[in-house]
């Protein structure tokens, strides 16, 4: 008896709310602090943010292509495993588990209990030591109030995704609807409330400046709009996949970019550079002083929602991608399976829920940031890569959507995410090379399964 498999219940605005549901998180309250601090200038922030966004669209129009051709569970595993073979993409689902989308969902949570604290300041207290040599220069790591609270919303997302995928994505809808009407709320107030001057955009703060300021700049910039291509690691469960995938992903990067340029242009308006630079919470300083007390307590709140929507896209997305390794006997076997009653890879979800919870303990939020941008970006310049090596060895794929701007717009990405990749690795040697030791981690395990596979010849994998 097959076992059962994943239902196409996502239609346009489940999949476009993934994309900005997703992508609009944590970063657009947190990282704009980094990001002056690397550039010292609020020109220079609004140049990264507009850079970031363009390279973000270049990445979305070649993930259309490929999303359309090939609509299955697992996205990028999928378009690693056609172009280069399954090794590439056994490697990007490692990763995605064990690093990047769990690492990702870790920060995003650790965001989340970032701003809880303004409403509960005990959070930020230690509660006791996790008694290893696993903390800041080998001491005892601490856990605080903050980390526990953030741990229990994954598990507790966790939990709503393993009941359905249409109620997860009815959640994401209706939750990214009101963040966005929340971020406009901001917008407006700071861009209107006659509480800004045009002379802060000529502020500046103290700032290593330079092209490895600028790159650390856009690492922060990129980790706040990383989320756009989830949407295609739920393709098996849309409707119309063909003409709703690019759709999704065109549209959804290009309403986050507006969104996060408007956002930044609020923020410097009010405040000037050096402000900016020294808060944690830029969106709440900048309310507090345009509406007063409650107005940081309002925006408090759309972070939170924001964010909230953010952990439930990555939750449902992630988790569709060991399960698809598994389905391929690439993975740990209790990874593919499907409940019958809820139809959802409901291990997946709760193995992805459980270990996204242990790395809340693992770091702070910009060592968590920089070691799930490094290894998430060498798979994604393959993936973009990919569409050109898809169009030479299988020209005849069927293809509803053309990359526009083909194939200048894929190398660019490909050009762009080599130099951030090299700048990364030298600023930030140590977050990269845990990465890398993640990645290259999974090569015996592949071996092993691959060894599996041969000895008892299963079925093909059913991606294109």
């Amino acid at each position: 008896m097959s076992s059962p498999g994943l239902r196409r219940e996502l239609g346009p605005w489940s999949a476009a709310s993934i994309v900005v549901g997703t992508v609009i998180g944590s970063g657009i309250f947190l990282v704009p602090k980094t990001m002056v601090m690397n550039t010292g200038t609020p020109e220079m922030v609004l140049l990264v943010w507009v850079f970031g966004g363009l390279l973000s669209l270049a990445g979305a129009l070649t993930y259309a292509e490929m999303a359309a051709a090939m609509p299955e569970a697992g996205g990028e595993y999928v378009y690693l495993s056609k172009a280069y073979g399954p090794f590439w993409g056994f490697l990007f689902g490692w990763t995605q588990m064990w690093v990047a989308k769990s690492g990702s969902i870790a920060t995003i949570a650790t965001g989340f209990a970032l701003y809880l604290a303004n409403f509960y300041p005990a959070l930020d207290h230690t509660l006791f030591f996790i008694p290893l040599p696993i903390g800041e220069g080998g001491a005892f790591l601490p856990v605080n109030g903050g980390q526990l609270a953030a741990i229990t919303l994954i598990l507790g997302l966790g939990g709503l995704n393993w009941f359905g995928v249409r109620e997860a994505a009815g959640v994401q809808v209706a939750v990214t609807l009101l963040k966005v009407a929340l971020i406009g709320g901001v917008i407006a107030a700071g861009l209107f409330a006659g509480k800004g001057e045009m002379a802060n955009f000529a502020t500046n703060t103290p700032a290593p400046g330079g092209i490895l300021g600028f790159f650390a700049a856009l690492v922060a910039a990129l980790w706040a709009y990383d989320g756009w291509n989830n949407v295609s690691m739920v393709s098996g469960e849309i409707r119309q996949p063909q003409r709703n995938l690019p759709l999704a992903l065109i549209m959804g990067t290009g309403i986050v970019m507006g969104i996060y340029l408007l956002t930044n242009l609020a923020y410097f308006y009010v405040l000037p550079a050096a402000e900016v630079a020294a808060s944690d919470r830029v969106a709440s300083v900048m309310m507090r002083a345009v509406v007063g007390e409650w107005g940081a307590t309002a925006v408090s709140v759309a972070a939170l929602i924001s964010m909230f929507a953010a952990l439930n896209g990555s939750l449902l997305s992630g988790s569709r991608i060991p399960y698809a390794l598994a389905r391929d006997g690439l993975f740990f076997r209790r990874f593919a399976e499907v409940s019958e009653r809820h139809r959802t890879p409901g291990f997946s979800v709760l193995a992805l829920s459980a270990w996204s919870a242990v790395l809340v303990l693992s770091g702070r939020y910009d060592q968590l940031l920089t070691m799930v941008i490094f290894p998430s970006w060498i798979l994604y310049g393959m993936s973009t890569a990919a569409v050109i090596v898809l169009r030479r060895k299988h020209p005849d794929l069927p293809r509803p959507y053309r990359t526009l701007g083909y194939p200048v717009v894929p190398l660019l990405f490909v050009g762009v995410a080599a130099a951030l990749l090299a700048v990364t690795l030298e600023k930030s040697p140590r977050e990269s090379a845990l990465g890398l030791i993640v990645i290259a981690a999974g090569i015996p395990f592949y071996l092993h399964w691959k060894r599996r596979l041969a000895g008892s010849a299963p079925d093909p994998p059913r991606h294109p």
